[in-house]
């Protein structure tokens, strides 16, 4: 089976293998702010999205996409499964084929509205989203693939001071503060370990 695009598959692999690695960090996360279970799911979709790896990079990119968000629908579960399919999924619909930078630009604010409309959240919630606008804004600006990530690294960082407002945090109050939401970090290392293929491309 001939692949449409051998970058498809590295980054694939990439933030998969980035996820999966960070498991036992993004469950110890939530559980100090939720379920205790973002590692366990955030690793079961990225499986799903490995053992579809050869139907994946098949496609082009924008099928592809589609297609690993609906595996992260249905496997990941939880609050995370809808949003982060939702996001891919977007992505997927949005993106130029193959990518461009105006495409990705495009693509990614279109898929953070779509994250935002699912969620029925905004940026400064203390959620995934306080990761994903300031990294759109990056890509907006023209910024290198290591400023990306260096953006995305601060403002995972900075959750850790913020009152959650959304999601199973918010019931915890006051004592949400001090805790690094585990939704911006697993998007951190998605943007990151994305950003590292896209160094290494150049």
């Amino acid at each position: 089976m001939s692949e449409t695009d051998p970058r498809l598959r590295k980054m694939f692999e990439a933030v998969a293998q980035a996820v999966i690695a960070h498991a036992d960090e993004l469950t110890e996360l939530d559980s100090a702010i939720g379920d205790g279970d973002h590692g366990h799911n955030m690793t079961r979709g990225m499986q799903a999205v490995l053992g579809e790896l050869d139907a994946l990079v098949a496609k082009p990119w924008n099928e592809a996409l589609k297609a690993a968000g609906m595996q992260l629908v249905m496997k990941v579960g939880g609050a995370s499964g809808p949003l982060y399919g939702t996001l891919v999924m977007t992505l997927g619909k949005s993106l130029d084929t193959p990518p461009t930078r105006d495409g990705l630009t495009a693509a990614l604010h279109a898929a953070i509205e779509a994250v935002m409309a699912r969620g029925k959240a905004s940026a400064g919630q203390k959620t995934m989203l306080d990761v994903l606008v300031p990294v759109s804004e990056a890509v907006s600006a023209g910024r290198s693939p290591a400023e990306v990530a260096e953006v995305a690294r601060k403002a995972c960082a900075a959750t850790k001071e913020m009152l959650a407002t959304k999601g199973r945090a918010s019931f915890l109050g006051e004592r949400s503060v001090g805790h690094i939401d585990p939704g911006a970090r697993s998007s951190q290392i998605m943007i990151e370990a994305i950003a590292e293929q896209l160094g290494d491309a150049k």
